[in-house]
């Protein structure tokens, strides 16, 4: 197959963020360049333009596309002859200033990859909704654990009825990494994820609960109706959450938990999602990622691996692998999963077919919204004494 058909060329990169320092930017450019069908080609690196500057040569980008502001790439690279600028921009900032480079992109007709969560708060992610919606473009939101071959493989078993009527939903992501005030010592990561003014109205639970959460709703399409959460910060002086528990109640009857932690001794990146239904029960964890474990009562435990070429792997999920079995695939692959996806609309769009983001594989502006909304009715029901609060967010997808 020709690359990005029926583009036949790689598709051109820009990234805001991911500067001297940055973990997430530079994930992102090695997922996007992972299956050589995207380049960095430009880059709006750092708000400081020296520092921008001194950034484009670990990226192997040219100096005179090292930009000082995103507004400043948009608008040069707006100007450039179309087979040279840029067709997408992935946005890997701290979460307050997604709105408004994302948007800014989308306006100038570029594609857009945004890490999550989407925006600030809600009323940013529901303009945001609009102004993707009165364009053309595709918009990609980096829940990267979607992107696992095991989660999809999951996902398809249980749209195909394998796990039955789903009862329960238990994911948690736990973390031990702030249990000291690591804000204190202006590490970089600490000190933005847990200021209100750049994080936004939650800590841990806008950090990583939102990817538990959208982890249960993307394997099971099963809708929130309301939610009650209890939200804490263990660490004296800490102005976020570093810990919480949420427990949802689905329109089918399911209930389900959410557990979030960045403060637990000794865990790493413990994401790890249980399903309930009536015809069995299923489980994946990320730090075991090409294992998907499925019980049914009276019968042995079965462990499905990641495995392309067995004839119990989806094509979706036998799809998303790289590898043979055995040959272990994990973060960089699925967020390269994310991209690869996000890609497939992209060039669709470039040759004029319209793309529809109500069925895209990839994590969407909309599923960016009901984040967005996840994180705001936690927060509200944590300050009301854990009262059950709506959740079922008009533009949320099944």
């Amino acid at each position: 197959m020709s690359l990005n058909a029926p583009l036949n060329r790689k598709l051109r990169m820009g990234i805001v963020g991911g500067g001297l320092g940055s973990f997430i930017g530079r994930v992102h450019t090695v997922a996007a360049g992972l299956d050589n069908r995207s380049e960095l080609v430009a880059g709006a690196f750092s708000s400081n333009p020296e520092r921008s500057r001194q950034s484009a040569p670990g990226y192997g980008v040219d100096e005179s596309r090292a930009y000082g502001s995103y507004e400043a790439m948009l608008d040069a690279e707006s100007r450039l002859p179309e087979d040279q600028r840029i067709d997408f921009v992935s946005v890997t900032t701290p979460n307050h200033t997604h709105f408004e480079i994302a948007k800014a992109a989308v306006e100038a007709g570029f594609n857009v990859v945004c890490d999550k969560p989407m925006t600030f708060d809600l009323d940013q992610a529901e303009q945001l909704l609009k102004t993707v919606e009165n364009s053309d473009v595709v918009f990609a939101l980096t829940h990267n654990y979607t992107g696992y071959p095991l989660v999809r493989q999951a996902r398809e078993m249980i749209l195909g009825g394998e796990l039955g009527e789903i009862n329960a939903i238990r994911a948690q992501y736990i973390q031990g990494w702030l249990r000291d005030k690591l804000e204190d010592d202006e590490q970089k990561q600490a000190s933005w994820r847990t200021d209100p003014s750049k994080s936004g109205a939650a800590g841990a639970f806008g950090d990583i609960a939102t990817h538990a959460y959208n982890l249960g709703r993307f394997m099971t399409g099963v809708l929130p109706e309301t939610v009650s959460c209890s939200l804490k910060s263990f660490v004296e002086g800490r102005k976020l959450d570093d810990y919480g528990t949420a427990v949802i109640r689905y329109d089918n009857g399911a209930l389900g938990t959410v557990t979030a932690s960045q403060i637990s001794h000794g865990r790493e990146n413990d994401v790890e999602i249980e399903i309930d239904g009536t015809k069995g029960s299923l489980k994946w964890r990320q730090e075991n990622p090409n294992e998907l474990i499925f019980r049914q009562n009276g019968k042995p435990h079965q462990i499905y691996t990641r495995d392309p070429n067995a004839p119990y792997t989806h094509p979706i999920a036998a799809a998303s692998c790289r590898l043979p079995s055995g040959h272990p695939e994990a973060f960089f692959e699925a967020f390269a999963n994310v991209y690869a996806a996000a890609f497939d609309d992209m060039a669709k769009r470039a040759e004029g077919e319209t793309i529809d983001r109500a069925k895209s594989l990839y994590p969407s502006v909309h599923d960016g919204v009901e984040g967005m909304y996840f994180i705001q009715q936690c927060v509200a029901s944590s300050q009301d004494n854990a009262a059950w609060l709506p959740l079922k967010h008009p533009v949320a997808r099944v």
